[in-house]
């Protein structure tokens, strides 16, 4: 009798550890989904302008600023993301998650009400302060929820998100061009952010200890003094100013004297924003180089491809956002195949195989001209894909297999940071090998004479006079044919550069150590096999946190 009651009371003890269970999975489904929303808002906003871009100049003019649309975005991101990270490590994720949504979906409303390019530029810079929180908030609430085991499947989704909306904004903001207006490029964010935020706020991990050291208030003025001088040199020399300009050499200086006072401020900061301790492993350094590279080569693709399918091969604004996505199939294909399998065949196997992959396919597209298949730029891009996925998600998931759960959030927003800069600086450099390259294939390919008479020798100006009937129109079509030649030889050769650069990062892939994932047993360290808590094992000492699921 007593052994009966005992297997009764055996059963409903494990019918209410199996409900406790899926309640949990449910919970951290749900949030998994709101950040997911988020991250796609904010890595989508990168893009969707692009194909968009020509009917906004129509309507708002400043043709001159319209470089602005894209850096003033990635200015403001670049600057949030390592603020926003190490942030939520102190106060928790779920209130940076939300301030970043409102301030992403502020700015996203403002713009389409724009009525001069400087407005939209303002209202460009609040969206990548908001986005800025969203990206590393996600993949740092990722290893707050599940243990390393079981993170590579979670983070590859979301990589896959990440690769999805790069690739598929160009399609969004060429249909919505082609069938509304340009300010639902704008508009279309709200709704899918009002349900994010609804999402959100229901469930998410909270912060049971939070940090009571100072803020790092000088770390933060340090770093973002030292950040957009920088970036805005990348932005302006050799286009808007020489690099031997007052300007430029005045803000490189800059920029030099606040990166030597953030790193003399961090030495000294109680809980600094960037811990220099981060770099003492190897796994994490590697990491954010090779993160670095990948975007630096990555975005020379992404960022072009689109000029080239519609200026060069003829497609419409849609038709070209559509072929682009098989860059975004290829990625998904890896990085979602390769979170379900991490748990068998560790990190390394994939970080070895992206970056060969990504560069054959990019090399492939280097050989693509007027007159190709579609169908071939649709396997190229493909394979480009296949790369992407199979490093990009992988690269954290080895850091923070071994990072302190204490500092996940500063760790993950760190190489997200590393990866936005290789972005802003991939856009940038390949934006001037674009143009230096067009002036050496205009004077090649247009008759003797004939340069003069063009109003600009500028890649993008002449890629959008080639899409303007009204201006081509009035363009002898010999001159037309070789605008195009010319445009299509610069971004091919783009191209064949990109291979080469994400090809290097096989070098940071080759280096990393393969540590196997832990359990959640081993990660947790509290013989606990359910990840739905997170113990620093620190907090005493630190003041860093347990993290779990609440309706908080």
């Amino acid at each position: 009798m007593f052994n009966i009651r005992r297997d009764k009371n055996d059963r409903e003890a494990s019918r209410s550890k199996k409900g406790e269970r899926s309640e949990k999975d449910v919970s951290r489904s749900f949030i998994m989904l709101g950040l997911g929303l988020g991250m796609l808002l904010a890595s989508l906003d990168q893009t969707v302008v692009g194909t968009s871009l020509p009917r906004i100049v129509a309507v708002l003019g400043g043709m001159e600023l319209f470089s602005w649309l894209f850096t003033s975005y990635m200015l403001a991101q670049t600057i949030t993301i390592p603020i926003a990270g190490k942030m939520s490590d102190r106060l928790g994720r779920k209130p940076i998650f939300l301030a970043g949504m409102f301030l992403f979906m502020a700015g996203s409303l403002i713009a389409g009400f724009s009525t001069s390019m400087e407005m939209l530029i303002v209202c460009r810079f609040i969206q990548g302060l908001g986005g800025g929180a969203l990206i590393p908030v996600a993949m740092a609430t990722v290893a707050d929820l599940y243990a390393p085991q079981d993170r590579g499947k979670i983070q590859g989704i979301l990589g896959a998100v990440f690769a999805l909306s790069t690739v598929i904004g160009p399609f969004i903001g060429g249909f919505i061009v082609d069938n509304w207006d340009w300010d639902w490029v704008f508009w279309v964010n709200l709704p899918i952010g009002i349900f994010a935020v609804i999402v959100a706020s229901f469930k998410f991990p909270s912060l049971a200890h939070v940090e009571t050291s100072p803020i790092d208030y000088l770390g933060i003025f340090t770093l973002t003094g030292a950040m957009a001088p920088a970036l805005l040199v990348l932005t302006w020399g050799g286009s808007t100013y020489s690099w031997t300009s007052p300007v430029i050499l005045g803000m490189i200086a800059f920029s030099m004297v606040m990166l030597v006072a953030f790193v003399m401020v961090e030495r000294k900061a109680a809980d600094p924003l960037l811990p220099f301790s981060l770099f003492k492993e190897s796994i994490f350094t590697l990491g954010s180089a090779g993160l670095f590279i990948m975007a630096l080569g990555m975005f020379g693709v992404i960022g072009f491809l689109p000029l080239f399918l519609q200026a060069v091969m003829g497609m419409s604004a849609t038709n070209s956002g559509m072929l682009t996505i098989p860059l975004m199939v290829g990625s998904m294909i890896t990085s979602i195949g390769s979170g379900f399998l991490l748990k068998r065949t560790g990190y390394k196997p994939w970080l070895l195989i992206g970056p060969p992959i990504m560069a054959v396919g990019m090399f492939l597209l280097s050989t693509l001209h007027a007159g190709s298949d579609p169908l071939e730029a649709i396997v190229y891009q493909l394979i480009v894909g296949m790369g992407i996925g199979a490093v990009m998600s992988n690269y954290i998931v080895a850091a923070q297999n071994v990072m302190p759960k204490n500092e996940m959030g500063v760790a993950t927003s760190s190489m997200s940071l590393f990866r936005s800069i290789g972005g802003t600086v991939g856009v940038t450099m390949f934006g001037a090998l674009l143009n230096g390259r067009m002036v050496t294939e205009i004077g090649r390919n247009l008759p003797e004479g004939a340069m003069e008479l063009l109003p600009t020798t500028d890649a993008n100006s002449l890629g959008n006079i080639l899409l303007d009937p009204e201006i081509s129109a009035i363009i002898p079509a010999a001159i037309q044919e070789a605008i195009r030649l010319s445009l299509g030889n610069s971004i091919t050769f783009l191209f064949m550069v990109g291979a080469i650069i994400v090809s290097l990062s096989f070098i940071a892939s080759a280096l990393t150590r393969n540590v196997p994932l832990k359990s959640a047993k081993e990660y947790y360290g509290d013989g606990s096999d359910e990840p739905g808590k997170v113990d620093s094992g620190e907090s005493k000492e630190t003041g860093v946190v347990a993290a779990e699921v609440s309706n908080k």
